[in-house]
Formats: C-alpha cells, sequence, structure tokens
C-alpha cells in the first residue's frame, strides 16, 4: 500500500512500483543490490563532478572547459538523483508543481515499501558525504581567493544541497504517523540517555574512614 503525504488538492502522481515483490519473486529482497546499475550511476556523476574539480587544473588550463564539464555532470547527477535513485532505492520523491493561480508548491512523498538495505545505506552515504565534501571546496576557494571557481562550487552546493533537503524532507518531515512518532520518540531517548551516559559525574572513590590503628 503506498503512503502519498500529500497536501489537499495537490494533482497525485503515483510513485513507481518498481520495488513491488511479486509473487516468485521474494528472493530479491535477500540480494545484496536490487538496482546495480541505479546504483551505480547514483555514485557515478557524484564523484565524477569531485574528481573532475580536483584533477581538471592537471590536464587543461582553460577554466571555461573545466566549468562547462562540472556543470554537466552536477546536472546529470541532479537529474538522476531527483527522478530514479530516490524513487527506486529509498521510495522517496520530492517535486514542484504551479497551480491554477500561478503559486508555486513543493510535494515531498514518501511510499512505504521494501527498501534493501545496502542500496539505502550508499543512497544516504552519497547525498550527505558529497555537499560536505563542496563545502570543504568552497572554504578552500574563498580562502585562496579563486573566486571564478568558488562561483562553480555554489552551483555544486546549489544543486546536490536542494536533493539533499528534499528527500531529507521526504524522509522525516513529509509524514506524520504512528511509526513516525515512536521513530521521534526513540531518537529523543536515545540521544538522552547519551547525553547522560557522556556527562555524568563519575561516582567518588571509596574513602575509609577508619583511620585508627588497631
Amino acid at each position: 500500500m503506498n503512503s502519498n503525504s500529500a497536501t489537499p488538492g495537490v494533482p497525485q502522481v503515483p510513485l513507481l512500483d518498481d520495488d513491488t515483490i511479486a509473487f516468485g519473486e521474494e528472493d530479491n529482497a535477500n540480494k545484496q543490490f536490487v538496482h546495480p546499475y541505479i546504483v551505480f550511476f547514483h555514485l557515478v556523476f557524484r564523484c565524477s563532478a569531485i574528481v573532475v574539480y580536483i584533477l581538471c587544473g592537471w590536464f587543461s588550463d582553460s577554466f571555461i572547459a573545466s566549468f562547462v564539464l562540472v556543470t554537466l555532470l552536477l546536472s546529470a547527477d541532479f537529474w538522476t538523483v531527483k527522478n530514479i535513485s530516490g524513487r527506486l532505492l529509498v521510495g522517496l520523491r520530492w517535486w514542484n508543481y504551479v497551480d491554477d493561480e500561478g503559486k508555486s508548491h513543493w510535494v515531498f512523498e514518501s511510499k512505504q515499501n521494501r527498501v534493501n538495505g545496502n542500496e539505502s545505506r550508499l543512497f544516504w552515504l552519497g547525498l550527505t558525504l558529497c555537499p560536505l565534501i563542496w563545502s570543504g571546496f568552497f572554504i578552500i576557494s574563498l580562502l585562496s581567493f579563486k573566486f571564478r571557481w568558488m562561483l562553480l562550487v555554489m552551483i555544486a552546493l546549489t544543486l546536490t544541497g536542494a536533493n539533499l533537503y528534499g528527500y531529507v524532507k521526504c524522509k522525516f518531515g513529509a509524514k506524520e504517523n504512528l511509526k513516525s512518532v515512536t521513530t521521534d520518540f526513540v531518537k529523543k531517548q536515545f540521544l538522552a540517555n547519551a547525553t547522560s551516559f557522556m556527562f555524568a559525574q563519575p561516582a567518588p572513590p571509596n574513602v575509609n574512614t577508619n583511620t585508627g590503628v588497631v
């Protein structure tokens, strides 16, 4: 059963049903990767953009060529993550539409399905790690006064950050049900216990008060 979290009046676009386990295909749930090609392209564009950004100065002195190539890789990564890998790997989707009055609306959807654990971990790893790397590049370009490269890094942060925000919103902020409430409660309890454990005062050592000599 699909669980789409959307506001009333929003046009419903069904999520892809590629993750539905049909009769006789139960063994697919135990595979290491159900969508190996999707995982590959989810990571290859992200990593390629970073690698090309690092190595472009070694192979070419043309800033325009490097700028265009990295931008194309970032655009391919943005489209792939937003339209394909998010739906197939973790059952999430975010999108935008304009109503009849010209107002823009953002929709964040989540589908309860069977998600492969390995694919989910790689999806979130690539989704969160790459913006952190681009943030480091931004600091380096800012401190070295390379403002041309800083513009390219800002484009990378915008595209990767948009997907990160959209999918985090889908996962944690787009559905309010018993499961999410329970998860939030468990998280709060875990953080509270971890904080009390880390900052708890050690117990005073046992001091022998019998100082007399027999």
